[in-house]
């Protein structure tokens, strides 16, 4: 119900323009104070479009809600996300430029083997070459990590100097459950779907709304009034009051087409809410599964990058022995050791790539938490001056 009041209080003077007259007109000029009290309660006995808003309006706060934990979940995902691809990138600049570091006193090496007639000139402008184009892919390192840093101040409005760096001990685990089941989670959790679901729920509510706008109304109205001042502030001596009671019809009729046309909308809005529901179902789907897939791969592939991190290391350390005993070329020798950084830098995108992907499916079945974000800490330490944290 809808109840409103007012109350006025007035000081009145009336003069009624005649002479005096102690007979006729002893009060030319009256004095006295008006009061008036108003107090009013309607209440819709019929009304299928006011309840039907009451409805839709409960509908769109929900939708809000939803929302709202949807971007405090992405926000979440994209904090660990832009926090390691700085690390990634760190790492990545400091392989090329130990590589280069090494291929630079490789060249040294050679030169000197050149100078005694030891090696051919062919192979110094070999190693010169590895060196050259170490140093553009350091350029080229060095603003991937300046750009990476950008982006993860531009997210946090923080600035930072040195970030703490991935442990050596962190024990990377595939997800656990079947891929049907996370996908059954993911459309019952994830809030940005349940967010278009209410979405779907309130343009149904609207359609119900302008549906009911072609039914009649009925309303009660109770209406209490009293006073005593009446046409033109006149002073009717005494309080005067009126209650009324009434039951108001109303019934719609023609309104130029504007209902019919405002139903149509809400129809193709509803079918626009549809697909837009649809589409987000297929799109939680994929990233659920490449999300929950690409963690378990990158589980295998560190596995497989230490193993082939280790097997490099072994082939470089031979390498180097067959090149001072003459057995092999110095383009083996610096192809071996090419191998074992391009295997250090594969192990550890392979690292980060599970941090982000399972931050990923967390997200998107609902279920990333600042719990973990602070497991992801523990997996952090200070940063220290060793070869590189992330290649064990």
């Amino acid at each position: 119900p809808q109840v409103s009041g007012s109350a006025n209080w007035s000081k009145n003077e009336n003069d009624n323009g005649r002479p005096y007259n102690k007979l006729y007109n002893p009060h030319p000029v009256s004095n006295y104070d008006g009061t008036r009290y108003y107090a009013s309660l309607n209440q819709s006995l019929f009304d299928f479009a006011k309840f039907w808003n009451w409805r839709r309006a409960n509908t769109v706060e929900e939708q809000y809600s939803a929302e709202n934990i949807a971007a405090q979940h992405a926000l979440m995902q994209k904090v660990i996300e832009k926090y390691f691809e700085v690390l990634e990138a760190q790492d990545q600049l400091f392989f090329y430029q130990t590589e280069k570091r090494a291929m630079e006193k490789r060249l040294e090496q050679v030169q000197r083997e050149f100078s005694k007639q030891l090696v051919k000139i062919t192979d110094v402008y070999l190693v010169e070459s590895r060196v050259d184009q170490l140093k553009a892919s350091e350029i080229e390192a060095e603003t991937i990590v300046v750009t990476a840093k950008e982006a993860l101040k531009e997210l946090t409005n923080t600035p930072f100097s040195d970030l703490y760096q991935l442990k050596d001990n962190v024990q990377y685990h595939p997800l656990e459950g079947q891929l049907d089941q996370w996908i059954d989670v993911a459309k019952s959790e994830n809030p940005s779907l349940a967010a278009q679901i209410k979405a779907v729920e309130a343009a149904h509510d609207n359609v119900t709304i302008q549906k009911s706008r072609f039914m009649p109304t009925v309303d009660l109205q109770l209406y209490y009034y009293d006073t005593n001042t009446g046409y033109q502030q006149t002073n009717l001596g005494t309080q005067n009051s009126t209650q009324v009671g009434a039951l108001n019809v109303s019934v719609p009729i023609f309104d130029g087409g504007v209902s019919i046309h405002r139903l149509f909308e809400s129809e193709h809005k509803l079918e626009l809410a549809k697909n837009e529901n649809e589409a987000k179902i297929r799109a939680l789907v994929k990233e659920t599964s490449d999300s929950f897939l690409s963690s378990n791969a990158s589980v295998r592939r560190i596995e497989a990058s230490q193993k082939a991190l280790k097997s490099a290391a072994k082939s470089s350390e031979a390498a180097d022995m067959g090149f001072k005993k003459g057995v092999v070329t110095i383009t083996d020798v610096l192809n071996a050791q090419q191998e074992q950084f391009k295997a250090k830098r594969e192990l550890s995108q392979a690292k980060y790539a599970y941090i982000k992907n399972r931050a990923r499916f967390m997200r998107s079945v609902g279920m990333i938490t600042e719990q973990n974000i602070e497991e992801v800490n523990t997996w952090l330490a200070p940063k220290v001056q060793t070869e590189n944290p992330s290649v064990n």
